[in-house]
């Protein structure tokens, strides 16, 4: 599996993004910096997003709000497995203590 670097922090992008809209090119910014020509590029769109001047894609804060709602999701399915699996448990518990223990026919 390949490894994946960390993400450039937020003051990073966004001073990249502040260069190419001065006029830089990205070819250029990513001779000179680390970031590929395409991650610049792709950072000037997600910030033209976040600003409305795009709508191809969700902004900054609609991702950050789905990576919040899936991980929610997963979290409640979780519970939602680990609850199923306790319930015959349970349903066996109450069952014996309004009936008393079960006991082997006679």
């Amino acid at each position: 599996m390949p490894r994946t670097n960390p993400p450039y922090p937020r003051e990073f992008r966004r001073q990249m993004v502040q260069l190419v809209q001065a006029g830089r090119i990205p070819e250029d910014l990513a001779q000179e910096f680390e970031p590929s020509a395409q991650t610049i590029r792709d950072g000037v769109a997600q910030a033209a997003r976040d600003t409305g001047e795009r709508s191809d894609g969700p902004s900054t804060a609609e991702q950050e709000e789905l990576r919040r709602l899936r991980h929610e999701n997963r979290r409640l399915r979780e519970e939602r497995k680990i609850l199923a699996k306790a319930t015959p448990g349970f349903a066996r518990e109450t069952t014996e203590t309004a009936y008393g223990p079960s006991s082997p026919s006679r």
